[in-house]
C-alpha cells in the first residue's frame, strides 16, 4: 500500500524530522542534487489556485529529474464531475504521485483510498501539511530544535492553525492560540492534542515570551463573501511591533503567504528583522522534495 500524506499526523515525529533533515540536506547540496526521479511524473491537480504549492512541486520534481503535470480541476474530467475514485485509479496507472489542493479533505481521503500511488494533500479546507514542513524546517533552522520551546498562533483557526496544532502534539512544543470566538480550531483536534496547545485569552497572553509568532490572511480563498465580517472580528489580532515586543528578543515571525499588510500583520513586523517569510518561503521548494523522496522510496 502507497504511504499518502493528508495531514501531518500521517508521519510519525521521527519521520517528520527525518523529512525536514533531508530537506535541510537538499538546500545546503543545491547545485549537486540527487536523480533519483529520472522517468517518474508527480500528478498536481489544482481546484485552488497556488503560487507556492505550484512552484515548489513542479521545480522539485524538475530539480530531482521527474515531471510534473498541472491539472486544473476545471480543465479535467474531476471538472466534469467524473467519480474521484476513477480518476484516482486512472492517474495511479500514468503517474508515480499525485498531489491535490482543493476545498475539501474528505475528497482527498477519497482519492487516496483509491489511488495506488502516494497522495498529497496541498492544501485542503482542514489541513495544509506540506506548509508545515516548510514552517518547522525555517524555525530549527534559524532556532535549533523545537522541544520544550513556544509558538504563539495569532488569527484564524484555519488549515494552517490546525496543521501546527497537530506539530506541537507531535513535536513536543508548546503551542499557544489567540483566535476570536467563532474562529477558532476544531474542538475535537484541540481535544487531540491535549495539554500542547493553549487556548488564550487575546493575542498579547498567547504571544508573551514565545519563540515563534505565526498567523495567516484573515480572509482566505473562497471567504470573500465574509471579509467585512471577518476584518471587524479580527481587529484587535493584528501582529504588529508592539505585540511582538511581547515576545522573547531573538523570537521570530512567520507567515504563509500571501500576506495583506496591514490587516494580519503589519508592516514593519512583516518586513522587520524577526520575520523568516523568504527562507520559509523557498523552504517549501526542499521540503517539497524530501518529502517526494520519502513517498516515493516508501
Amino acid at each position: 500500500m502507497p504511504r499518502h500524506f493528508l495531514k501531518l499526523s500521517d508521519l510519525s515525529a521521527a519521520e517528520i524530522n527525518r523529512v525536514i533533515d533531508r530537506a535541510r540536506a537538499l538546500k545546503a547540496q543545491k547545485a549537486a542534487l540527487p536523480q533519483p526521479f529520472a522517468g517518474k511524473t508527480l500528478a498536481m491537480i489544482f481546484t485552488k489556485n497556488s503560487t507556492r504549492t505550484r512552484v515548489s512541486f513542479e521545480a522539485g520534481m524538475a530539480k530531482l529529474g521527474g515531471h510534473a503535470l498541472f491539472l486544473h480541476g476545471d480543465a479535467t474530467q474531476l471538472g466534469r464531475n467524473e467519480p474521484i475514485a476513477d480518476t484516482a485509479r486512472v492517474l495511479s496507472r500514468m503517474v508515480d504521485a499525485i498531489m491535490i489542493r482543493n476545498d475539501s479533505h474528505r475528497d482527498q481521503q477519497e482519492l487516496a483510498r483509491n489511488a495506488s500511488v502516494p497522495v498529497i494533500n496541498g492544501l485542503c479546507n482542514l489541513h495544509h501539511p506540506c506548509q508545515l514542513l516548510a514552517d518547522l524546517q525555517t524555525w530549527i533552522e534559524h532556532r535549533g530544535p523545537l522541544a520544550g520551546k513556544t509558538a504563539a498562533w495569532v488569527g484564524d483557526g484555519n488549515n494552517v492553525c490546525h496543521s501546527w496544532i497537530e506539530a506541537a502534539k507531535l513535536l513536543g512544543f508548546k503551542l499557544r492560540l489567540a483566535c476570536p470566538a467563532g474562529f477558532t480550531p476544531e474542538a475535537d483536534l484541540l481535544a487531540w492534542a491535549g495539554n500542547a496547545v493553549e487556548s488564550c485569552a487575546d493575542a498579547a497572553s498567547a504571544v508573551r515570551d514565545a519563540d515563534l509568532v505565526v498567523t495567516d490572511t484573515w480572509t482566505s480563498m473562497g471567504q470573500e463573501k465574509e471579509e467585512a465580517q471577518r476584518l471587524a472580528a479580527f481587529a484587535a489580532y493584528t501582529v504588529n511591533a508592539e505585540l511582538m515586543a511581547l515576545a522573547k528578543p531573538e523570537a521570530i515571525f512567520q507567515h504563509c503567504l500571501p500576506a495583506h499588510r496591514g490587516e494580519e500583520v503589519s508592516a514593519e513586523v512583516i518586513d522587520g528583522p524577526q520575520s523568516v517569510i523568504w527562507d520559509e518561503a523557498e523552504n517549501r521548494l526542499w521540503a517539497q522534495m524530501a518529502l517526494l523522496e520519502f513517498l516515493l522510496a516508501a
